[in-house]
């Protein structure tokens, strides 16, 4: 997997979402940089890692994160996820193979309509990145058409940085195993738990104003995970590192301390 190192100090490996990269920590990397040595990865078929037979699977992506700690010597790293990023990491504590734990709004908690609403909401939204895929740059920069875009995923999404919106969307459009792991997700078993090693801090971060993963499947995370704490980001969405960046590393800095 590709990868990027930043920052000194006790490392700290970071995991994107669904259509994400690297660079969908963009916003937080500098801070956390200088308190952390950060590892940030592309899953394979994001980015610039390659997909895999089995990269369209949410077991496959989990089995590539494993391995990539395993060749790397990093058993009992602490990671920090975002999204289906967030599961990966769930996952990885459940099976007791990781350090610490932050996990902002995890998939895997939905049930019933939930599930095709997810299916439903981001299929579309990927098609359209996709098909309008050579204005997004222009369309970043305006904040209207900006917030058309993102309104199920930020709270704010017109005050959004225009460059950040326009590299994430585009990371996304490009996505080849996209439609793939939305299919995967949305039809796959509810993330279990709980976490493997209870001795080792667990931080479930949620956004009161996620539109994607609902507010109300936090508590059936917590439900999974009993030894995790739950922090609300009152003023977020489903990404904290874009909405409430300040916030965001405040908390990945206390929970890996």
């Amino acid at each position: 997997m590709h990868e990027v190192q930043r920052g000194s100090g006790r490392q700290l490996l970071l995991i994107h979402g669904l259509g994400g990269s690297w660079k969908s920590w963009s916003t937080v990397m500098d801070a956390l940089s200088a308190e952390r040595s950060l590892i940030a990865v592309d899953l394979p078929g994001h980015g610039a890692s390659p997909a895999g037979p089995d990269s369209g699977t949410f077991d496959g992506l989990v089995g590539s994160v494993e391995r990539y700690i395993a060749e790397h010597r990093l058993e009992g790293i602490d990671v920090v996820g975002s999204s289906m990023g967030a599961r990966i990491a769930l996952e990885l504590a459940r099976r007791g193979q990781i350090g610490n734990v932050v996990a902002f709004d995890p998939g895997g908690f939905w049930r019933g309509w939930e599930r095709i609403f997810f299916k439903v909401t981001i299929g579309v939204s990927g098609r359209l990145v996709r098909a309008i895929r050579p204005m997004l740059p222009a369309l970043s920069k305006n904040a209207a058409s900006r917030t058309a875009l993102l309104a199920q995923l930020s709270a704010r999404p017109w005050a959004l940085d225009p460059t950040v919106v326009a590299t994430e969307l585009e990371g996304l459009s490009a996505t080849s195993t996209f439609d793939a792991l939305v299919n995967d997700l949305a039809s796959g078993p509810e993330q279990i738990g709980p976490a493997a090693d209870p001795s080792r801090r667990l931080l479930i971060g949620w956004g009161r104003h996620d539109r994607l993963c609902l507010p109300r499947q936090a508590a059936r995370a917590k439900a999974a995970f009993p030894s995790a704490e739950l922090h609300w980001f009152e003023a977020s969405g489903h990404f904290p590192m874009f909405d409430q960046p300040d916030e965001t590393v405040a908390v990945i800095l206390a929970a890996t301390q």
